[in-house]
């Protein structure tokens, strides 16, 4: 199965609106939908917000499904200038961006037994690159939304990444640890500073990441490598 983490409920909809939902299962206080979609099967799961959620809700998947890869989708505040709204970023590392052991010789966003940059999975990035107008690089995550331009260009210096959310890096983190391999994809719904425009734009950028999750998982279904 394949396993599909959103942080919030527009996200999940706007893919899951017109499929059929086969089984939904609760666990804990998570609601996990079955999905068949061409040849896959996949399960979708709404995380909530954050990076413990969206930590807490990978591992719970990961135990209660015979997960082979991991997507987490959704939106994202674009740090890079010259990223505009509604723009796809997939991810081919993920970092922490405010994890900070600093203090004890380590650079920042290291995590111990994990690294700095955590790879996503290359033969998923490759075809991620294959199903749209994409661009790829880092994404940074952490438990903040982000209204401080400042800081936005600091995080997009420092580990040249290109947007910032709060959940990738988690699941990133988690699928490397129970060696699932994982993809992490974005829609820029913001500019990394402007809470009025991810307003704007959020429903829009829900529905770009939803239509190219689905031009995704069309070319995994074809592609006897990884399927």
């Amino acid at each position: 199965m394949i396993g599909i983490i959103f942080a919030m409920k527009e996200e999940l909809d706007s893919f899951i609106n017109d499929l059929e939902i086969r089984k939904k299962n609760k666990i804990y206080d998570l609601e996990f939908y079955e999905v068949d979609y061409l040849n896959l099967k996949l399960v979708l799961v709404l995380s909530g917000v954050g990076k413990v959620n969206a930590a807490r809700s990978t591992q719970i998947l990961i135990d209660n499904y015979d997960i082979k890869y991991i997507i987490n989708a959704g939106v994202a505040g674009g740090i890079s200038l010259d990223l505009k709204v509604l723009d796809i970023v997939v991810g081919n590392a993920l970092i922490q961006h405010d994890f900070d052991i600093t203090v004890f010789n380590h650079e920042k966003g290291y995590i111990p037994n994990v690294g700095t940059f955590i790879e996503c999975d290359k033969k998923l990035v490759s075809l991620a690159k294959e199903s749209g107008n994409v661009r790829t690089g880092v994404i940074a995550s952490g438990d903040i939304f982000l209204t401080d331009l400042n800081m936005s260009r600091k995080i997009n210096t420092k580990f040249q990444a290109l947007c910032v959310e709060m959940e990738g890096a988690s699941v990133a983190q988690v699928a490397k640890l129970c060696n699932i391999p994982f993809l992490v994809i974005r829609c820029i719904s913001d500019n990394g500073d402007n809470k009025m425009v991810y307003e704007e734009f959020l429903e829009n950028s829900c529905q770009v990441i939803g239509r190219y999750l689905k031009e995704l998982l069309n070319n995994l279904s074809k592609n006897e490598n990884i399927c």
